[in-house]
């Protein structure tokens, strides 16, 4: 596998806010550039605590009756998403997006092979300069049903 990152563009996505990752992303991938991205599971949706979790479990809410086979997926995993989030922002619909899509990774943490790799952190994402609330992607993954490993349960908040 690590033959498959090398050519990768590594980003650490702990304390950025999400959703201005997830736009410098998209446009890079849609530039062709290939993109992993790290500690996903550290990244911050800013706004009130109660609010996020609100909008989430109403989110959840939203179902097909018929065959529940055929989605909507909601995921629940602090990698997926963030990797849903960046889906969002690229033209999914068109060959452009899928393939732009096809060039991202997202992990929960830092994998072995990407443990040398110097990593990348935007400044325009980054989370310090919030002056309000907001909550990591790993607490809202545990507070809308994701169960972490046991090495992850305590630690990473």
């Amino acid at each position: 596998m690590s033959g498959e990152l090398k050519d990768y563009a590594v980003i650490d996505a702990e304390n950025a806010i999400v959703g201005r990752l997830a736009s410098v992303v998209a446009k890079r991938l849609l530039n062709g550039e290939k993109i992993a991205i790290v500690n996903a599971e550290k990244a911050v949706i800013s706004g009130d605590y109660h609010n996020i979790l609100e909008e989430y479990k109403q989110w959840l809410q939203i179902r097909t009756l018929t065959n529940p086979r055929k989605g909507p997926f909601h995921y629940r995993r602090p990698d997926k998403l963030v990797k849903r989030i960046i889906r969002g922002m690229l033209p999914w619909k068109t060959w452009r997006g899928r393939m732009a899509y096809k060039r991202l990774r997202v992990f929960i943490g830092v994998p072995e092979e990407l443990k040398d790799v110097p990593k990348e952190k935007l400044k325009i994402a980054d989370a310090s300069r919030l002056r309000g609330k907001y909550i990591t992607i790993f607490e809202l993954s545990r507070q809308i049903g994701w169960n972490p490993p046991k090495s992850m349960a305590g630690g990473e908040n």
